[in-house]
């Protein structure tokens, strides 16, 4: 941290921030002694768990960056690899399904990587007594889903529980697409100076499925974003070859998006509030929910970063595609205090925005 910075903060907020240093620097550790839910939230606990047990055992320079998709090098091509489960409880919400789900989160993840997605696996995990009605409906719809987003399912699998080991359907699906260009996007590369952009309105899919349960007396017309973002990702690539970072914000949200961009770049990310867009409905759900916005997951919005120069460029870019048409551009990139998000609220103070600790939000991906 620049002594300029430090000279302005006072003992107490200091102290905060060297906390938060010494804990980022200690080497992660899993100190539960059986996985919890707050493992698969997408917050402290995941980046723990992916990093104490997973980086640690299969760590390569493939592995290492973290990104949604792994980038190969194939006698001379650069192919783009990715893989995701999903798990959705209700199947079938306002919007979508865990089929087109399924499909639209990887055709994401390959986009954001800055590849041409091109072919699918699907594997299937049924629980015994699961309707096949409903797993045919499902299934149409990840193929009107793969034909919308221009790619092919070409191999899969499936496996059935004994009734009580699932929750009727999960699926997993990876992806392959094709890297074009020689310009390589990363969380650890955005720079002070740099705009940060996201697509639209965030949080719609999350309330979505939590409304979609029933369990809230809470009438809402939002429904699910669930959308194939590559074509957004490629009219923004065209138009602004610099961008530095992309990442669709599924779970734990934009919050948890800028948070790795920060710690990965060693950068400071901060954010007006009053920029970022989110619908009235959601607005109100979340509140009356107790949750942030920010933390809830999106399943057709991107985040952007990219030279504080070309962001008017990049965000007439996302505006004139459908996808895009209520792009803003919340905030910048900082030099200190590296590694964090600050919020600068309504209110007209600052807050630091961590990642998600425990598990307050029920699964919705």
């Amino acid at each position: 941290m620049s002594t300029e910075h430090q000279a302005g903060l006072s003992d107490p907020e200091q102290q905060v921030l060297d906390r938060i240093e010494r804990a980022r620097r200690r080497k992660p550790k899993v100190r539960e002694e059986r996985i919890t839910l707050a493992h698969g939230s997408g917050g402290k606990a995941t980046q723990t768990l992916v990093e104490a047990v997973f980086l640690e055992a299969f760590r390569n320079e493939l592995l290492e960056p973290l990104e949604d998709g792994a980038e190969l090098p194939v006698d001379g091509h650069r192919l783009a690899f990715t893989t995701d489960s999903f798990v959705v409880s209700p199947l079938f919400f306002p919007g979508g399904d865990i089929g087109d789900l399924a499909v639209n989160g990887t055709v994401n993840d390959l986009a954001v990587s800055g590849a041409t997605p091109r072919y699918l696996s699907a594997g299937f995990l049924l629980e015994e007594g699961f309707p096949v009605a409903d797993l045919t409906r499902i299934v149409e719809s990840m193929a009107a889903a793969a034909r919308a987003a221009g790619v092919q399912v070409v191999t899969g699998d499936t496996k059935v529980v004994q009734k009580g080991k699932a929750d009727g359907c999960y699926i997993n699906t990876s992806g392959v697409g094709v890297l074009a260009t020689g310009h390589r996007l990363g969380i650890g590369t955005p720079r002070p100076g740099d705009a940060v952009l996201v697509s639209g309105p965030i949080g719609d899919h999350g309330v979505t499925v939590m409304l979609a349960r029933g369990e809230l007396d809470i009438d809402s017309d939002v429904v699910s974003d669930t959308a194939p973002v590559h074509g957004l990702v490629a009219d923004l690539l065209a138009a602004v070859p610099e961008v530095r970072a992309l990442r669709d914000a599924t779970r734990g949200g934009v919050a948890t998006v800028l948070n790795e961009i920060a710690r990965a770049a060693e950068v400071a990310v901060v954010v007006d509030e009053a920029a970022v867009p989110v619908r009235a409905e959601v607005r109100g759900a979340s509140e009356l929910l107790g949750i942030d916005p920010l933390y809830v997951a999106c399943e057709g919005r991107i985040v952007a970063v990219v030279p504080g120069e070309h962001a008017e460029a990049a965000l007439a870019a996302m505006r004139s595609h459908p996808l895009g048409e209520q792009a803003a551009l919340i905030g910048r990139v900082g030099d200190d205090p590296p590694g964090l998000v600050l919020l600068n609220t309504t209110f007209g103070g600052t807050r630091i925005v961590d990642l998600l600790v425990g598990d307050p939000l029920p699964r919705i991906c």
